[in-house]
């Protein structure tokens, strides 16, 4: 495509010279597992995020898994997901022989919708999985309050909103990620904190929950060769730990390229009354890890073909809610409606976002999308 969904390599480009030193130097010292960057990475994002604790692993959906271990989780507890959000987030839960179920989400802001949460809730819940969809919050404060009602527990999965800020309702703010028992994110190379490579990693402001996931990712183990649980082998790799290093220091500024990406996005799709533009919560800021809007009518699919037609990239995240997916199909549980995550699945429509866009490039696309719009 002449305008791509995304833009690594130019993003690479203004940064390159600091990248390249950082992984030559890992090369000369060789220090490929568990190097030193690892563990200054972890500092760096205890530090930026004011978490007690940062734990990195190899991708994103092991940081659930490892959650849901570390967390002592046994088959056939209960684990309450959106039925709106990608695999993983239920995949981990049906992996470890976890009851996964499904709740609606909200149609405007695509996340899990807390009433559902409330509704779904058995004598066998034992966590929910809330998941701050494309770049902004989940109702983190209303979710905690059923949690700390029911004795749950709460994993964030951030893998799509690291850097973004939740308000309550006293006006304190913290980090995604920081306000559940545990939080995952993705360090996938798409993501807005992306690495060069798979990554990932687990924050918690618990001490012994903090030992439970360092020991799960190395083998159970937390003295070499003395293994107390059942484990798995899951580590941040050091060359991506130094990669991240660097991307950290720009986090603010990709975030912030995003969120004028967006608005650019919306002033200038404002008057096609077909589409539905993202919508901002107040007590959220939004790091647009992508810009999805909804398409009215069914147009969707050829609105898509009419875009990759003029070659620009358009991605539909994501096609099939996760109730409709094959794999699920036995073993998760439903006790509400999920119409809206059906029927955004059938609209939803995300544009190019990345650091890179420029003013030129997005009038390009709204264009396009314009003269389909006027066929």
């Amino acid at each position: 495509m002449k305008i791509p969904i995304l833009d690594i390599k130019g993003q690479y480009k203004r940064i390159k010279s600091e990248v390249d030193s950082a992984i030559l130097n890992v090369l000369e010292n060789t220090n490929f597992i568990n190097g030193p960057e690892v563990k200054s990475f972890e500092k760096e994002m205890c530090d930026y995020l004011s978490s007690k604790h940062v734990i990195g692993c190899a991708n994103g959906t092991d940081a659930l898994q490892i959650a849901m271990m570390a967390l002592e989780l046994k088959p056939g507890d209960e684990v309450i997901v959106p039925a709106f959000t990608y695999a993983a987030t239920a995949e981990v839960v049906g992996l470890l022989g976890l009851v996964p179920v499904m709740v609606d989400v909200y149609p405007d802001t695509f996340n899990i919708k807390v009433e559902d949460i409330e509704k779904s809730i058995t004598e066998r819940t034992k966590a929910i999985v809330p998941v701050h969809l494309f770049g902004q919050a989940a109702d983190m404060e209303a979710i905690m309050k059923i949690a700390n009602n029911h004795n749950l527990f709460v994993i964030e999965d951030n893998a799509q909103a690291i850097g973004a800020k939740y308000t309550f309702s006293d006006g304190s703010q913290k980090y995604l990620g920081t306000i559940g028992t545990i939080g995952c994110t993705s360090f996938f190379p798409t993501k807005n904190l992306g690495c060069y490579g798979d990554g990932g990693a687990i924050f918690t402001q618990s001490d012994l929950y903090a030992q439970r996931v360092r020991m799960v990712t190395d083998h159970g183990q937390k003295n070499k060769y003395y293994h107390d649980i059942i484990g798995c082998n899951s580590r941040l790799d050091t060359i991506q730990a130094a990669v991240l290093q660097i991307k950290l220091k720009h986090l603010d500024e990709y975030s912030n390229s995003r969120y004028q990406a967006a608005q650019i996005y919306k002033e200038l799709l404002k008057e096609v009354d077909e589409l539905i533009m993202p919508f901002e919560v107040s007590n959220s800021t939004h790091v647009y890890h992508q810009f999805t809007m909804q398409v009215k009518s069914g147009h969707r699919d050829s609105l898509k073909d009419y875009l990759a037609s003029k070659d620009i990239a358009s991605m539909t995240y994501y096609p099939v809610s996760l109730n409709n997916q094959k794999a699920f199909k036995d073993i998760s549980k439903t006790f509400v409606s999920l119409d809206n995550s059906e029927a955004l699945a059938n609209s939803v429509l995300s544009l190019p976002m990345h650091t890179e866009l420029t003013r030129e490039i997005q009038i390009e696309i709204c264009n396009a999308i314009k003269e389909y719009f006027k066929q």
